[in-house]
């Protein structure tokens, strides 16, 4: 064999055989810090890739903007709750206020008129009137009913909630019954 058969061993200096715009290039082998990063990131794109593409375990993007939008337009209705059909129509179909409005109903309203909304309808020993149904003994509109959890109805056992619960767990109370109606 000669000289110019033989392979090359990387030494050094040495460098390749070609050269490209004046650029020449060594002939190294690459490091190992390099290498393991490389490998490493391959790894880790496969295991990512197969968490949030393939396995279905973490929770898609949708719900989680819906319930951050919710919350965001519950603390802006919050911070100016006004008193109104529309207003309160609108905080009804707001999945936090509901929320907060079950809490509230279920602590202080359930005994009355149940837990289901029900009342004197599914049961005779309960003492509130049906919150689901469409008659309303005094006024439809949901500003009669936030009216009524307000100021109460005395003659017939119904307390002012108004100066207990404030003007904001007052109106989600009312979004809370408002939820299990239809928006005209």
């Amino acid at each position: 064999m000669s000289d110019s058969d033989k392979p090359e061993t990387p030494e050094e200096g040495s460098t390749r055989h070609h050269v490209y715009d004046g650029i020449e290039e060594f002939n190294k082998r690459l490091p190992n810090w390099w290498l393991f990063t490389l490998y490493g990131a391959i790894v880790f794109s496969i295991g990512y890739w197969f968490y949030y593409a393939q396995s279905g375990v973490p929770v898609e993007d949708g719900p989680r903007v819906e319930a951050e939008i919710a919350r965001i337009q519950a603390i802006k209705m919050s911070s100016n709750v006004v008193i109104d059909d529309p207003h309160l129509w609108e905080m009804s179909r707001n999945a936090v206020f509901i929320a907060g409005g079950e809490e509230t109903y279920q602590s202080l309203c359930a005994a009355c008129h149940l837990p289901s909304l029900r009342g004197k309808s599914e049961s005779p020993a309960a003492i509130g009137p049906d919150l689901t149904d469409g008659e309303w003994i005094h006024g439809a509109e949901p500003i009669n009913v936030y009216h009524v959890v307000d100021a109460g109805v005395l003659e017939k056992g119904m307390p002012a909630w108004g100066p207990v619960l404030g003007t904001e767990k007052t109106a989600q109370v009312v979004a809370f019954i408002l939820s299990h109606h239809q928006a005209p």
